[in-house]
């Protein structure tokens, strides 16, 4: 036996002197020349943009030695290609340059697949990810490489369905089909997979199973599985599966972004005891957190984000004493508080719960998690969950490696305490829209030497460092909006070499930028300095080559328009300066690519001159805003490249001349607004035939003569339309009632008309509008707003009874026309009407009765008319005052004039022509309602300044009530 065992140890000792002298090179074997003819094809067939394959030449004969290429040191046969594309990115990571992605593409290899790898018999490793084989199949002839052990073509645009041939491949053990920026593979079926009897790690994410109906008990042959990813698969159901193969093998499992909906978890997923790594999240799941998951006790990782679980946090999740992941944010339903349990999952690292319902004291919070896992933890997300409280000095110095703090979008209030400068391991800080107050010092800062996101937006607090300030920290965002740090510009950002992302708008600065800072341009992505006091001109930033955001609005700016040649600037907002001369330099300078901007806003300035004809360069705007200069001349024909234009201000300049024909190529028009300027000639018919997606039009104080076209009825998303001072004659068409945005409302829409920007966020449209007289702004409720203003022009003939069919229009204004006839007597259908003007027309008979059913009325203007007979009486219009009726053959409150023998009509009741006791009546009615109409009149003047719009409502329909029972009392005493 130990003869033997001797014997053995001596050829493991020869086995391994040959092994170390193959390695040493002694006896190396080169490629093999075969193979290296068939790499050389398989090159030939590839688009190599970026030369990667450089080294793969014949000249070159060891085909080892090729980049790419690994051989077997002792046979020389291929065994590996790793062909991926090595430059990868992160496509939602905004501070990459453009550079970045041009860099991404021209890395990837295209062109086709050769049939030359077959003659790599020996290949058991190739990788061909990331790259760009569009419009291409999985080639099947891979099927027949049965040495084939690791197989990665994620990412690389193939196309169609999965070749079945690929279940041949028994000998692997990786295989990663997964597309996740271009899905476009899908499978019918999934019974291939029963071939692969070593198969360890299967990615199939973004691969659309929709209809591969037994996908699950495909999968379930596969009892090696360790690994199994089927990220965003369309799957609509989790199929019960009473044993699965894989129970004691399965490590990983990722079902995130299906459709599962109302599907309960199956009980097989509680049975996997080996389970680390489990991710349901995005999924829509509701009910209660299955108690199911506590048995799963080996699991590290626990992804349960984005559903609708409702239930209270459970207290046996502290069962799970490995999990070091815990993320179940953005569950709204999801109720009550962290359980003190949860202070034992000593291995925590990660615990993500914002956008979820805790309504709990921070400090509480903190206090639950002081010992071990503060220790511990690097990662506390509780972002926008109804916090309150103050932060504990104390234990937040205790959270040493606490890399991520994010408790923004709460109701956290009181000064920040001091200790926060300890946490020297913190990289992301989110303190922002709390109800923090009182300074930060530097000594909030003290430690934080890795420090790189900072936003303490939307609070109190002021930034107090000394002038010579070095901050210990490189920051690449910062977000201090509503901050104060100012008056002078905080000469400290100088030090930050890494920023790309800054906001200090409304903070406070009264300075003037300094030179530095205009050179530091070049660095960065996004910057916002709006709403401050800034002064002085801005610099050509011709050198701002990775700016994607650029805010400097509402400043004291002032000087020529700046020229910046950068073609990726997707927003510009310049707006409310001070800025003057043309802006022709900026707008028509040459590049090299078209520019991508999507939102320019240059409005409220001194901007003057013509507009160039050179829009063909911006045919990527959707928001174009140039109100309130002092621009002239006609609108240039090139207008009409802005085929996506969504929003389009041109009010309070000098324009002139008709609206150009090419403007109707801008079919995706949102707003319109070319009010307060000189335009002229007819209205165009064919604003209402292309543009129908209008929801704002207005054309206010111009030139326009003519009738209102009939084709404006097909505006049926109209909500406000503004056509007052002009020339403009006619009637209006009775189909008016077509415009249906204003005959109902949609809550839904929220109250703000806001357009999906490329980048960061949306943008908010604003409108100014005349309402009772008064020129303001709306931007937040826009959407709540209708309107329709007509006033001051020549139209004619009666108020059709159309328009009462608007019933969620909250302004009407047809005074200052010619309109003849009666008010239409469904007047008081319109219920949400606010605002109600008729004046100076030639309308004539009796005020409808029906009009007392607009409570919500506060502004009424019907003189200057023909009316005739008694004002009806209603709390609403006896407390609008006598103005509102004057210049017309009307009695009775408010109005001086005594209706002497006749019966003042009201809407609650009917008298007959020989009732001989209604002079009675009147007498007793007149002395009763004077001292209501004075109390009633005084408060309803002050009383909309004290108390909002609803209470004022209700107190309207009680005064009503009260009458009616004071009138109907006292008659029924006579």
């Amino acid at each position: 036996m130990i003869s033997f065992l001797s014997l053995l140890f001596l050829e493991l000792l020869a086995v391994a002197t040959i092994t170390v002298s193959f390695s040493n090179g002694s006896t190396y074997v080169g490629c093999i020349k075969s193979e290296r003819e068939a790499l050389l094809r398989f090159k030939h067939d590839l688009i190599d943009a970026s030369n990667r394959l450089s080294s793969w030449v014949a000249d070159q004969e060891d085909c080892c030695k090729w980049d790419a290429v690994v051989c077997s040191n002792f046979t020389g046969h291929v065994l590996e290609l790793h062909l991926h594309n090595p430059v990868s990115i992160d496509f939602f990571d905004y501070s990459l340059s453009i550079a970045d992605y041009e860099a991404y593409e021209r890395s990837k290899l295209r062109g086709k697949i050769s049939t030359s790898l077959l003659d790599l018999k020996h290949l058991v490793h190739l990788d061909l990810s990331r790259n760009d084989f569009v419009g291409l199949q999985i080639p099947r002839f891979l099927g027949s490489m049965r040495n084939l052990r690791y197989l990665n073509l994620s990412s690389a645009q193939f196309e169609g369905m999965i070749p079945h041939q690929l279940g041949n491949l028994s000998t692997l053990q990786y295989l990663d089909l997964s597309n996740h920026y271009y899905p476009t593979f899908y499978a019918e079926s999934l019974s291939w997979l029963s071939g692969l009897s070593s198969l360890k790690h299967l990615d199939l994410g973004f691969v659309n199973l929709t209809v591969a109906s037994d996908w699950l008990l495909d999968i379930n042959k596969l009892s090696s599985l360790t690994v199994l990813l089927l990220k965003r698969c369309q799957l609509h159901h989790i199929p019960p599966l009473p044993f699965p193969n894989f129970t004691s093998s399965l490590t990983t499992l990722d079902l995130s972004e299906n459709q599962f909906g109302n599907t309960s978890l199956s009980s097989w997923f509680f049975k996997l005891q080996n389970l680390e790594f489990f991710d349901l999240s995005v999924n829509n799941f509701k009910g209660p957190i299955p108690d199911g998951l506590m048995n799963l006790t080996s699991l590290r990782h626990l992804y349960l984000s984005f559903n609708y679980f409702n239930s209270s946090i459970p207290n046996g999740l502290s069962r799970l004493r490995s999990l070091e992941t815990l993320d179940l944010r953005n569950n709204s339903n999801l109720q009550g508080t962290i359980p003190r349990s949860l202070g034992k999952l000593c291995s925590l690292k990660s615990f993500s719960f914002s956008k979820t319902n805790l309504n709990q004291d921070v400090s509480e919070i903190f206090h639950i998690f002081s010992g071990c896992v503060l220790d511990e933890l690097k990662i506390l997300d509780m972002h926008h969950c109804q916090l309150f409280g103050q932060l504990p000095d104390d234990q937040l110095g205790e959270a040493k490696n606490l890399e991520v703090l994010d408790i923004g979008d709460n109701f956290i209030s009181g000064y920040v305490p001091s200790s926060l400068g300890e946490l020297s391991s913190l990289q992301k800080l989110d303190l922002s829209n709390n109800k923090l107050n009182g300074t930060l010092s530097e000594i909030h800062f003290a430690n934080l030497t890795r420090l790189t996101n900072f936003d303490a937006s939307g609070n109190s607090l002021t930034l107090k460092v000394n002038h010579d300030w070095v901050p210990p920290f490189q920051l690449q965002t910062l977000i201090l909006r509503s901050c104060v740090i100012g008056p002078q510009f905080p000469s400290w950002l100088h030090s930050q070499q890494n920023l790309t992302v800054l906001d200090i708008s409304s903070s406070g600065i009264v300075d003037s930028v300094p030179s530095w800072f205009w050179r530091s341009l070049s660095q960065f992505i996004f910057l916002n300095v709006s709403y401050n006091q800034i002064q002085g001109e801005i610099p050509n930033l011709t050198g701002a080559s990775l700016l994607w955001f650029l805010d400097l609005s509402s400043n004291n700016l002032s000087g020529p328009m700046p020229l910046i040649t950068y073609p990726y600037l997707y927003t510009l907002d310049l707006s409310n300066n001070s800025l003057s001369g043309s802006i022709a330099q900026f707008l028509c300078h040459k590049t090299i690519e078209p520019r991508l901007t999507q939102v320019l806003k240059l409005g409220s300035n001194s901007f003057s001159g013509e507009l160039p004809d050179c829009w063909m360069n911006w045919q990527y705007l959707s928001v174009l805003e140039l109100s309130d200069n002092n621009f002239t001349g006609n609108l240039p024909f090139s207008i009409g490249n802005l085929s996506v234009l969504r929003s389009f201000h041109l009010r309070n300049n000098r324009f002139l001349g008709v609206i150009p024909q090419s403007l109707k190529n801008c079919t995706e028009l949102v707003t319109l607004d070319m009010g307060e300027n000189e335009f002229s000639g007819n209205i165009p018919a064919w604003i209402g035939e292309r543009f129908s997606d209008l929801v704002i039009l207005n054309l206010r104080s111009n030139k326009f003569h003519g009738r209102l076209p009939v084709e404006f009825c097909h505006l049926t998303s109209l909500q406000i339309l503004d056509l007052a001072y002009n020339n403009l004659s006619g009637s209006i068409p009775s189909c008016i009632r077509n415009f249906s945005a204003m005959v109902s409302m949609d809550y839904s829409q929220g109250n703000s008309i806001q357009f999906t920007a490329y980048v960061y966020g949306n943008f908010t449209e604003e409108q100014s509008l005349v309402v009772k007289g008064i020129l303001d702004k709306y931007n937040s409720i826009l959407n709540l707003v209708r309107s329709i203003d007509l006033s001051k022009n020549s139209f004619s003939g009666e108020i059709p009874m159309e328009v009462t069919d608007l019933l969620a229009l909250r302004s009407l204004n047809l005074s200052h026309n010619s309109f003849v006839g009666k008010i239409p007597e469904s007047i008081g259908d319109m219920r949400e009407l606010e605002t109600l003007d008729f004046s100076v027309n030639l309308l004539s008979g009796k005020i409808p009765l029906s009009i007392t059913s607009l409570t919500y009325l506060n502004h009424l203007n019907l003189s200057n008319n023909k009316l005739t007979g008694e004002i009806p009486l209603s709390t609403q219009l006896q407390s609008l005052g006598p103005l509102s009726f004057t210049g017309n053959e009307l009695c009775g409150p408010p109005l001086p004039e005594n209706c002497a023998g006749a019966t003042v009509p009201t809407p609650n009741h009917e008298k007959g022509k020989g009732d001989k006791g209604s002079n009675e009546d009147e007498m007793i009615w007149f002395y009763v309602s004077m001292p209501i109409g004075f109390v009633v009149g005084f408060w309803c003047w002050i009383g909309p300044l004290l108390i909002n719009r609803r209470w004022r409502y209700m107190y309207y329909r009680f005064l009503d009530r009260l009458r009616d029972k004071f009138y109907f009392g006292i008659r029924r005493l006579c």
